[in-house]
């Protein structure tokens, strides 16, 4: 293994690393957790932390572990020694126009006025609602229901 080969695996391995400690200590999100919101196996994860693979990491793979974690791809991407353009791949940059009761809840967790408590509380609610099961419409269960 070269050295260029060998420094890149350790940074990786490190950029990885401080991704699962924050999300550690911010969220409380656990390995298990991670791999779940990530879609990258907890394998896949635990090999990077090791710097234990014989060719690079797929870049949708990281690319998805980035956007699970809310990093740019981009700072994963320079430790791999890639070019940066290659994030690029990604949908339309330009968001959709955000809906008012989210910007004002974006306004909260930014606000120095709004507690450390009461931001927690704002973001558990909202990982709540982003990552539980899709409801049925609800002419779908009448439906059912009259059969």
């Amino acid at each position: 293994m070269t050295e260029t080969t060998n420094a890149r695996k350790i940074a990786f391995a490190t950029f990885v690393r401080r991704a699962l400690e924050e999300a550690r200590a911010t969220r409380a999100w656990s390995g298990t957790e991670v791999s779940r919101r990530t879609g990258v196996s907890r394998q896949t994860i635990n090999r990077w932390v090791r710097g234990d693979w014989a060719s690079d990491p797929e870049a949708q793979r990281v690319v998805a572990f980035c956007d699970g974690l809310g990093l740019d791809p981009a700072a994963a991407f320079a430790t791999l020694g890639w070019d940066r353009t290659a994030s690029r791949h990604r949908a339309d940059p330009t968001p959709p126009p955000m809906d008012p009761d989210v910007e004002a809840l974006l306004r909260r967790l930014v606000d120095p006025e709004v507690s450390d408590a009461e931001k927690f509380h704002i973001r558990e609610t909202i990982r709540y609602l982003a990552y539980r099961p899709t409801l049925p419409p609800a002419g779908r269960k009448r439906e059912e229901a009259a059969s």
